[in-house]
């Protein structure tokens, strides 16, 4: 796994950059802020590791940026996209401050956990366990939700395609049926303005369905039959 280690202390870069290559990952190093945005927009590491205390951009700032950075995109992704939801980097913030009221700060960043100086490697080789750990949990909690999500969404497009022939069917029926008598020379003397009254009537009915389905902003389902939903688009006075 890649691995981003920001600190602008060369010692401590390298001794985080050890425990990590022990354990067969990939390190990436930045000397200050800047370059661990940087690298991050340029490698996406899945793990990251900053030091609070950075020159050009703290680790807080650079954890706060990433994370309006993955809102962001997660905003632009449709319910029902094929697109898996992207894993959210985890962040670790290395601290010298033990104060309650900092550490909350790393939390309300958006960190992930943090790790207070001095660095010892074997809790620094345990913490790392624990980040693999929580992400492999999460990457498959985030797998079902987009299987749920994707189920959801087509779900509710067979609902609604159930929904859209049961309304329209029976008015089209009508509607085509009185139309080739009409065409057909088949409509008794006198009938044909009845005849074009109610093939008038069912396009109405047709439009109105039209109009409920393009106008519903909180749609429900309804049993169509046993086994079977659909959409709602009754008129609210039916």
């Amino acid at each position: 796994m890649r691995v981003l280690v920001a600190d602008d202390d060369e010692e401590m870069r390298a001794i985080i950059a050890a425990v990590l290559m022990v354990s067969g990952h990939v390190v990436i190093e930045a000397v200050d802020g800047a370059a661990a945005w940087a690298a991050i927009e340029r490698d996406a590491p899945p793990l990251v590791l900053l030091d609070w205390q950075m020159p050009v951009l703290t680790g807080i700032e650079v954890c706060e940026r990433l994370r309006a950075a993955e809102a962001a995109a997660a905003a632009v992704i449709p319910g029902g996209s094929d697109v898996p939801s992207a894993l959210p980097v985890y962040v670790v913030i290395i601290t010298a401050r033990g104060a309650t009221a900092d550490l909350r700060r790393v939390l309300d960043a958006g960190a992930d956990d943090f790790l207070s100086k001095p660095l010892v490697p074997e809790t620094l080789a345990m913490r790392i366990v624990i980040a693999e750990r929580r992400m492999v949990a999460d990457r498959a909690r985030r797998t079902a939700e987009d299987h749920l999500r994707r189920a959801q969404w087509v779900a509710g497009i067979a609902e609604t395609a159930i929904a859209i022939q049961h309304e329209i069917n029976n008015p089209l029926t009508a509607l085509m049926g009185h139309a080739a008598l009409v065409e057909g020379g088949l409509v008794p003397p006198g009938e044909a303005a009845e005849m074009m009254r109610v093939i008038a009537e069912q396009a109405t009915r047709i439009a109105d369905v039209v109009r409920r389905l393009a106008t519903l902003r909180e749609p429900r389902s309804v049993e169509y039959l046993r086994g079977t939903r659909m959409v709602d688009l009754s008129s609210g006075d039916e």
